[in-house]
């Protein structure tokens, strides 16, 4: 097994070969740096926390079983969120069920200020428009909103082409405006 120094923890290309040699610290470096991206972008493919972590866990040992697949290191976050966005489709596709929206009671102790309840009822508005979508398009609006992916790690994530992918986007969120302004 390789061993990782401080100057390889620095060079992404570095760890994922270490990683890839069986470098258990390598590899949870990987883990500690992506796991939060992933599993942002699972919760809104999902719309359930446990499901988006069991999707996340699942893509966590593909990663580790694939890793020397990996062809180009600088598009590792772009791949590790397709996969686990993939495993999302599939768990979703297992359960098929329905996502129920449970609305939190807020407890507020000074009746005159605090909260918007404006804010919170646009909030409710756009979690359902997103629900409405497709899984494949909650997928790329979070991947390029919660990940902050820009075209072509989008276009690399989903095997579609940069300005096809920015196409999709700009339907996919002419959409969901069209829906907020009629909700």
């Amino acid at each position: 097994m390789a061993v990782m120094t401080s100057s390889d923890a620095e060079q992404p290309s570095a760890l994922i070969a270490l990683a890839a040699a069986g470098d258990e610290l390598a590899f949870a470096s990987i883990v500690r740096l992506y796991h939060e991206d992933m599993r942002r972008v699972c919760v809104v493919v999902c719309g359930d926390d446990g499901l988006a972590e069991d999707a996340v866990a699942a893509a966590w040992s593909i990663a580790w079983r694939k890793l020397r697949s990996l062809r180009e290191p600088a598009r590792l976050k772009p791949w590790l969120v397709s996969v686990a966005v993939n495993e999302a489709r599939q768990l979703l596709r297992s359960r098929r069920r329905r996502a129920l929206l449970e609305i939190p009671v807020i407890h507020v102790d000074d009746p005159g200020g605090g909260l918007d309840p404006g804010a919170a009822i646009s909030s409710i508005d756009l979690r359902n428009a997103l629900a409405r979508l497709d899984p494949n398009d909650r997928a790329l609006i979070a991947m390029r909103y919660l990940a902050g992916f820009d075209a072509t790690e989008l276009a690399f994530a989903t095997g579609r082409s940069p300005s096809g992918t920015r196409a999709r986007l700009a339907r996919l969120l002419q959409r969901l405006e069209k829906e907020l302004i009629d909700a």
